[in-house]
């Protein structure tokens, strides 16, 4: 297959795409998931040869939960499918209409992107997340994901593809690219190619981002903190830490690192080593941490492995955590800014003071107060689902849904009106907000 070829296809097609009423997107939705359903059989058959070669080939266990396509990731996606037929449609919005004079009115109107391609990890709900985003918010959509997957992935875009052209959309919405080397031909495509998003490790998306001249969504890291306040509900600190950590630890928006407000450290750091260690995590730290934790005289609480301060800047993805005792909420923050990936980050206190500065000042797509990270995400958020969370500043931010996957065009409609008129004062505008 010629990625270059197929992307112009897809480029002049892509208008057909975006003029599709709302109801025939929904209608592919409504039939992918239906679909998926029925096969959910032959589904599970790849998934299962895909999860054995990797299980032969070493794949890490983090990795592993990340390939597996079972019952419960199943419904998830179909939950989110049925979250996005709900939404209302993207496209066609007026987001304002002005009139410049009379007869003279100029609408900023939201149109979906065009044609996006999206590099995604080997994770197979990731494959039914992002094409059913892209049809509903009428882009199309190339799709590369990762090689560990390859059979899972033939066969959901297969189901996929078909349910949607069978609603009426056109045959060229998606495209699946499966070569590795399709990838570098991909990036050269800055003619056709609107945008592209890629999800996966720090040097993959750099390599992205430096070989191409399509701009790029997406972010690199997620280097996630907790900060504990010294007015923490330290029962319930322990408990969310727990969870942001522990309930998906290969997610980009598990917590990382742990900083302690040094009020409460002697007390607090025991605790959460000793919930951790029930839980196989293992910490490291600070000497300061390590040296307190040394002198606790709580049982069972383990021992930290020492790190340096550059260290703060690893991203596990694993059950290992980092911790950091500090002197007050000006350092958590500072420390966060300057090794976070402005991903996600949380303070737990009830000093709503001390919140309010947190949420403020962390420069972060996702800032939260007394909950976890792994709130973050298309689906809890009410997306439906996302195409990936965008650390970046400009056009999308934090889990990318609907909104997203939109920007907008300007349209001026007149009654012959010249600008002549205007420059020489014999028209004026009175600009009246309609």
């Amino acid at each position: 297959m010629n990625i270059r070829e197929e992307a112009r296809k897809m480029k002049l097609d892509a208008p057909l795409l975006a003029a599709s009423s709302n109801e025939t997107r929904n209608e592919a939705l409504r039939l992918i998931g239906e679909a998926l359903a029925a096969h959910k059989e032959e589904i599970f058959a790849a998934n299962a040869q895909d999860c054995a070669d990797a299980e032969k080939n070493g794949i890490a266990p983090a990795v592993m939960k990340r390939l597996l396509f079972n019952d419960a990731k199943l419904d998830d996606v179909c939950r989110g499918i049925e979250q996005l037929i709900s939404l209302p449609d993207p496209i066609g919005r007026a987001l304002l209409k002005r009139e410049l004079d009379t007869d003279l009115v100029l609408t900023r109107i939201s149109v979906p992107i065009g044609v996006i391609g999206v590099i995604f990890e080997a994770r197979p709900d990731a494959l039914v997340q992002i094409s059913t985003l892209c049809l509903k918010s009428g882009n199309c959509a190339i799709l590369k994901g990762g090689k560990e997957t390859a059979r899972t992935n033939r066969v959901l875009f297969s189901i996929i593809r078909e349910a949607a052209v069978r609603a009426g959309l056109p045959a060229s919405c998606l495209l699946q690219a499966e070569l590795h080397n399709e990838i570098d031909e991909l990036l050269q495509c800055e003619k056709d190619v609107d945008l592209l998003i890629p999800r996966g490790s720090n040097q993959f998306v750099q390599y992205i981002m430096n070989n191409t001249k399509i701009p790029v969504m997406g972010h690199a890291d997620g280097i996630c903190h907790i900060y504990v306040d010294k007015e923490a509900d330290q029962e319930m600190a322990a408990r969310v830490i727990l969870d942001a950590k522990t309930q998906y630890t290969a997610a980009c928006n598990a917590v990382e690192t742990i900083l302690i407000h040094r009020d409460i450290a002697q007390a607090f750091l025991p605790r959460l080593a000793d919930a951790f260690r029930e839980a196989d995590v293992k910490l490291r730290g600070t000497r300061e941490a390590a040296d307190l934790l040394a002198a606790s005289a709580a049982a069972n609480t383990g021992s930290i492995e020492i790190m340096e301060e550059e260290d703060f800047h690893t991203e596990y993805l694993d059950l290992i955590a980092s911790v950091k005792v500090v002197a007050d909420i000006e350092e958590a923050i500072d420390h966060i800014n300057r090794y976070g990936s402005h991903h996600t980050d949380a303070i737990l206190t009830r000093d709503d003071e001390a919140a309010a500065r947190f949420l403020q000042m962390v420069d972060s797509a996702g800032v939260y107060r007394n909950c976890s990270t792994r709130f973050a995400d298309g689906f809890r958020y009410g997306f439906g689902a996302e195409v990936g969370i965008s650390t970046s500043k400009l056009h999308a931010r934090g889990p990318v849904g609907l909104d997203g996957l939109v920007t907008y065009k300007y349209t001026l409609c007149g009654s012959g009106q010249i600008v002549g008129d205007y420059a020489a004062g014999r028209s004026s505008f009175h600009f009246r907000d309609l």
